[in-house]
């Protein structure tokens, strides 16, 4: 087993890294920007290491880890999920650095990491794909109109490189389609440096359910069944679910078989996700493939009793997976609300500041990811996701009451969150029905915003200003 990791990442799952080490007696390396310097993963980590002033930069830099990497010896390096999780250069230099990469090999992940790549591997090998294009880039607008009427409306966009909600626009009728294109093209190209888009038959209202994969180096692939995450806002997951509470046995059965299909097709090592697109007559389309850990993981874990990050470890190490697919079951469900710093009267922008109090939720399997803690600042430069609340209970309805409880149970105070407008969704009669799709947020977001309501933290800040201007006059 590996004496030492490093971890190249930061917050929430640099945290659950550095857990998984200490369970398997591994030493860990966490690197920090100035900005993280008090972050829990920093706290937590065997060793530590400074890699920029600047927030962003040193953790999109490949040398400045391997060097990292190298000057404490480390013998493997964990991406995490974001930052360059998927960035092929980065796994491909890391083996050349003589380090271990854990998770899919380099190639593999410039296959999927490129979305028409991996559409034509998955047409090649007889997985079923929504119906779509090359890139349009070489292409006139003459061209793509063409294209977009034989398709029919609506239709949707995607940036080659994309992911995370990004580069991605649905065009309803044919008077948008020249600025969303253009609009997309620019995104593609600040976040992705590729600005290659394509284009696919827009499913409407579909569900959003995506299989977790294990594979390990000697041909063995297994699927841990599904996750639905189709609670989303502007293509970002709140809430994911494990497994789906309301696709049938044959279903999964037939869904988790092409998952492993397409896993097999592309070669693939470690731990990785299918993700498809379910319609209204359950057909369901390969939509893309993450390679690497997934942020509701957990959910799979709880339902599972397997420790993901620890299997990815392991597979990295080169042993064989000692599990067959008769060997795994659903025990329960589980669900992952995501607790975001975010004002959702305002748009849901972010809200960076100081915690003054930070209570989270206990109890029989409830369980809470998160890098926070009391008098923590959370920086503003990162993603807005402060915690992630799991619960897992024998049914879908008892699980829906027990994340309830626990949503009221946790306190977060000093910044806005998404708990109140979480706890809403949780009362809501569909969601708890399992009655909901992609479009779901979307059609009931008015309905489920919290009421406005002062914050007492806010009111003892107000009035602390007031009394110290007060006796400064």
């Amino acid at each position: 087993m590996f004496k030492r990791i490093l971890i190249a990442n930061r917050g929430e799952i640099a945290v659950r890294i550095i857990r998984a080490c200490n369970d398997l007696s591994i030493e860990s390396i966490a690197i920090y920007s100035h900005a993280d310097r008090e972050s829990l993963h920093v706290k937590m980590a065997t060793y530590t290491y400074a890699i920029s002033e600047d927030p962003i930069k040193g953790y999109l830099n490949p040398d400045l880890i391997i060097e990292a990497a190298k000057a404490l010896e480390a013998e493997a390096i964990h991406p995490g999920y974001g930052f360059l999780s998927e960035n092929a250069l980065f796994a491909k230099k890391v083996k050349e650095a003589g380090l271990v990469w854990i998770g899919p090999n380099s190639e593999v992940i410039a296959k999927m990491g490129d979305k028409n790549a991996a559409r034509n591997l998955m047409i090649a090998n007889g997985i079923p794909v929504v119906p779509g294009t090359e890139p349009l880039n070489a292409l006139s607008i003459y061209e793509i109109y063409k294209i977009a009427n034989k398709i029919g409306y609506p239709i949707i966009l995607k940036a080659s490189s994309g992911g995370g909600g990004r580069g991605i626009r649905v065009v309803w009728k044919e008077e948008e389609l020249e600025a969303s294109f253009n609009a997309c093209k620019r995104e593609a190209l600040t976040f992705f440096k590729n600005d290659d888009v394509f284009m696919e038959k827009y499913i409407q209202n579909p569900r959003h359910i995506e299989f977790q994969i294990l594979a390990d180096n000697y041909g063995n692939v297994i699927h841990l069944l599904e996750r639905d995450c189709s609670i989303q806002r502007r293509h970002q997951k709140l809430i994911e679910i494990a497994p789906c509470p309301t696709i049938s046995s044959d279903l999964r059965r037939r869904m988790g078989t092409v998952a492993v299909a397409a896993a097999k097709a592309a070669k693939y090592t470690n731990a990785g996700t299918v993700e498809f697109l379910v319609d209204d007559s359950n057909d369901f389309y390969f939509m893309e493939m993450n390679t690497r850990i997934q942020v509701e993981h957990g959910v799979t874990e709880e339902i599972t009793g397997l420790d993901l990050i620890a299997r990815q470890i392991r597979i990295a190490n080169g042993e064989i997976l000692d599990l067959t697919q008769s060997d795994i079951h659903p025990q329960g469900y589980a669900i992952e609300a995501r607790i975001n710093a975010e004002d959702v009267h305002n748009d849901f922008i972010p809200n960076p500041g100081t915690i003054t109090a930070y209570y989270p939720s206990l109890g029989p399997f409830v369980r809470v990811d998160s890098y926070i803690y009391k008098d923590f600042t959370i920086p503003p430069f990162y993603d807005s996701m402060v915690a992630k609340l799991i619960v897992k209970a024998g049914s879908y309805d008892l699980a829906v009451k027990k994340l309830h409880r626990a949503l009221n149970e946790f306190k977060i105070r000093g910044v806005k969150t998404t708990i109140p407008f979480l706890i809403n969704i949780c009362n809501d009669k569909d969601f708890r029905k399992g009655n909901f799709d992609t479009s779901y947020l979307e059609a009931k977001i008015n309905d489920l915003l919290p009421q406005e309501r002062f914050d007492e933290s806010d009111l003892i800040a107000a009035m602390a200003v007031a009394l110290v201007s007060h006796f400064e006059e």
